[in-house]
């Protein structure tokens, strides 16, 4: 572990880390992954936890007759276990060019929930994958396991790059398309969507992922402090208006800003989205330990 804490200091803290080896990641359904896991389903099938009895029948194999209940009753009955599954966590950051913005920066915030949400997976030997989007999938490391593989994470969140515009709905499309395993999915984005968010989230509703969306706004961005005539410029595709800022017009931004969101969560809550929005200036732990908690994904 000790080497886990110096490679991630700059995301995650030794505290912090401790904390995290408390919890673990709860999906509103289990859900069956290519090899045999660490999680206990509710299906029956050959791991070594009992589950129940059933009488023989012909073909059965042999090798899990209960000798001990025929001693007694002198009757043949097969024991049964509860099967172990995979739970696939798959994390996809948003790492356009508007991620990169704001003091707490939303991009550096993403990154450290990333590695939060993916340390947790890894030291409860869940298959976890992460996912960097803007114009579509950019980067991915797919299906790790165990808190060895902590540092390949690091190395990942390292290297994410904000540049380019967003396209939630091409990103949504090419993960759906590629990873069909059901499992959780939680996606971090401030989900400024010129083209919407709608049609992205189709993709994965299709799916019936487990999803969570936490939308990470700047305090910038929540509470604007621009003042006089400005020229300003959207940092993904360059469209330029010039504006005279005044109360009014803040007042006026502030309330369509208010009813973006609230129609997003209302979207998101009609389809069992689970919806979390969050200012960067709000401790990230308070997140993971608090709100991720109350919305049921970590216990």
């Amino acid at each position: 572990m000790a080497n886990v804490k110096s490679q991630s200091q700059e995301l995650l803290t030794p505290e912090f880390l401790v904390k995290l080896d408390q919890l673990a990641l709860v999906s509103r359904k289990i859900f069956a992954g290519k090899l045999r896991g660490e999680r206990i389903s509710k299906r029956k099938g050959e791991s070594v936890e009992f589950a129940d009895h059933r009488s023989y029948v012909m073909g059965d194999d042999l090798r899990f007759l209960d000798w001990n209940i025929y001693a007694r009753l002198e009757k043949l009955f097969i024991k049964l276990f509860l099967e172990e599954e995979d739970l696939h966590v798959s994390i996809l950051i948003d790492v356009s060019k508007s991620m990169d913005w704001g003091d707490p920066g939303k991009a550096l915030y993403a990154r450290k929930i990333a590695a939060a949400m993916a340390y947790i997976g890894l030291v409860n030997f869940d298959r976890v994958s992460l996912f960097t989007y803007a114009d579509g999938l950019q980067d991915e490391i797919a299906g790790v396991r165990g808190r060895r593989m902590m540092f390949k994470v690091i190395e990942f969140l390292d290297r994410a790059v904000c540049e380019g515009k967003s396209n939630l709905t091409l990103a949504c499309k090419q993960f759906s398309i590629r990873h069909p395993q059901q499992g959780i999915v939680l996606v971090l984005s401030d989900f400024f969507e010129k083209s919407g968010y709608e049609q992205g989230l189709k993709y994965m509703l299709g799916r019936k992922y487990d999803l969570y969306a936490l939308q990470i706004l700047s305090p910038e961005e929540i509470e604007p402090r621009l003042t006089g005539d400005l020229r300003l410029m959207d940092v993904e595709d360059d469209d330029v208006a010039e504006v005279t800022i005044s109360r009014a017009l803040i007042n006026r931004y502030k309330r369509n800003l208010d009813a973006y969101c609230n129609q997003f969560k209302e979207y998101c809550n009609r389809r069992g989205i689970s919806y979390l929005f969050t200012g960067t200036d709000i401790s990230f732990d308070q997140i993971i330990l608090s709100y991720f908690r109350q919305r049921g994904l970590i216990k």
